[in-house]
């Protein structure tokens, strides 16, 4: 079963994202409310596969996602963006970021990208 740590400053986008993944046989092993907090606890608990919301307070999801890679170059991250992001998303896909999903999630489209993601 794969591990997901899950990263959203909004505690109701983080609970629909966990709704979704656990339904569907994945294990949500942490969350974190911003980039910095993503970066301790992605070291801390090793996941399989991260969902990095972009706009966050203090550490934005791109920076989070920059660090997390340089700390681990294979590391799995699908960013969360809301529409009208395009920038951002290509940001992340340049930081190295897997795949992206769209607010409001779309459940087989968040499953869609994280098989994928997890190859």
């Amino acid at each position: 079963m794969a591990k997901i740590l899950v990263v959203d400053d909004a505690a109701f986008m983080r609970m629909m994202i966990k709704d979704i993944l656990s339904k569907n046989g994945f294990e949500v092993v942490g969350e974190a409310a911003d980039g910095a907090q993503a970066v301790e606890k992605y070291q801390e608990l090793k996941p399989d596969l991260v969902t990095m919301d972009i706009t966050m307070p203090e550490v934005d999801g791109i920076e989070a996602l920059k660090r997390i890679r340089a700390i681990d170059a294979s590391a799995k991250v699908i960013v969360c963006s809301a529409m009208g992001q395009q920038a951002m998303v290509i940001d992340a896909i340049q930081a190295g970021a897997k795949d992206f999903i769209v607010k409001p999630f779309q459940a087989d489209r968040v499953i869609e990208a994280v098989k994928k993601a997890l190859g």
